[in-house]
């Protein structure tokens, strides 16, 4: 039977889960998840994990937070002043923002902390600092060069 490798495009069913247990993705219901094994378009360890999977196999890895989104980054954590939200908006904890760099580039935070003159921002990925747990079942393997070459 083939096992991926790096290079190879695979489709994969996956459920992702914290340690909690509390679900934070999951491909169910939806086409599975189509990549290239190490071209960067998933976390180092999901491409570790799937690597030497074969077609119909299911298993669950473990990865830890710096093979996922890294550890939280204090720097990302940021205080803005609260006379300049727009008027018309309450800033509430969890309320996730975009907000500009002033290059053009826009970029997600999350309302941690909501004080009299202040509003505190996260711009940390909302995965960042957590180990995460996948359910993994490899659908169809792709690409690559086949195991035997017939003449």
């Amino acid at each position: 039977m083939q096992q991926v490798k790096k290079g190879d495009t695979v489709k994969v069913h996956y459920h992702g889960r914290l340690e909690d247990g509390t679900t934070f993705d999951s491909s169910q219901g939806r086409e599975p998840l189509e990549f290239e094994v190490g071209s960067g378009m998933v976390i180092a360890g999901f491409d570790e994990g799937v690597t030497g999977m074969q077609v119909g196999e299911k298993k669950t890895i473990h990865i830890p937070a710096s093979e996922a989104y890294g550890p939280v980054q204090q720097e990302m954590i940021m205080e803005f002043p609260k006379n300049r939200f727009p008027a018309d908006l309450t800033p509430e904890v969890g309320m996730q923002l975009n907000m500009s760099n002033g290059q053009g580039q826009n970029f997600p935070v999350v309302i941690v902390e909501v004080r009299d003159d202040v509003v505190v921002l996260d711009a940390n990925h909302p995965l960042a600092g957590k180990d995460l747990i996948f359910d993994l079942e490899l659908v169809e393997i792709s690409g690559g060069s086949p195991l035997i070459i017939m003449p």
